[in-house]
């Protein structure tokens, strides 16, 4: 893990995660378990609805959060809607210490690094059910209330899982942009680290 990530990795302290929050977080670290007991590949997508900002968070941090914890697991992300991956979010990543190459301009595919050892991570703006997605025995993990209360049939999927989180978008063009981005993915971090961080091998 590069030097300036692992520093962000060190400050985070599962005693921040509630315990309302925890019995949240279960049903996703049931799910995962389930699958390593069973000896199923662990597909894990997650959902909001234009897939530009908590969405992408949550598929990246959940990546390094198994491969942190040595577990192997497939991390996806997908929207109702094509946009973007919101730049603001793409800088905080960067703020973090992740590397990344970018190709494109409307929508462009991110090639988004965490260490020198693993291939890069390919991340852009999709439908769910993206051909790079995993298109069946996912779990959709819902990260925000619209995708969530909006599309109530995920194709596909083995189990839906609502984990949301608050939009960091309505603090664009403030003086507060970045430090409210960086919480976003610094909650998300957190729990992604705490659930992977539960399952046992």
């Amino acid at each position: 893990m590069f030097d300036k990530l692992k520093k962000v990795v060190d400050c985070i302290d599962f005693e921040t995660v509630s315990d309302a929050r925890k019995e949240t977080l279960q049903v996703l670290i049931a799910f995962i378990s389930q699958k390593i007991e069973e000896g199923f590949p662990i597909a894990l997508n997650f959902i909001c609805t234009h897939n530009s900002r908590r969405s992408q968070f949550s598929q990246l941090w959940a990546k390094v959060a198994a491969d942190f914890y040595g577990i192997d697991a497939d991390c996806f992300s997908g929207g109702v809607e094509v946009t973007a991956f919101n730049k603001n979010a793409v800088d905080s990543l960067i703020r973090f210490g992740f590397k990344m190459t970018k190709e494109g301009v409307e929508n462009p595919i991110y090639a988004i690094r965490w260490d020198d050892v693993h291939e890069p991570i390919k991340m852009y703006s999709k439908l769910y059910d993206d051909p790079l997605n995993s298109r069946t025995h996912f779990a959709a993990i819902m990260t925000c209330a619209h995708a969530d209360e909006n599309c109530p049939v995920v194709m596909g999927c083995e189990q839906r899982i609502p984990i949301r989180y608050s939009d960091p978008k309505k603090y664009d063009n403030t003086p507060l942009q970045n430090t409210m981005y960086d919480h976003c993915s610094f909650r998300i971090a957190t729990e992604m680290f705490y659930v992977f961080s539960q399952i046992e091998k």
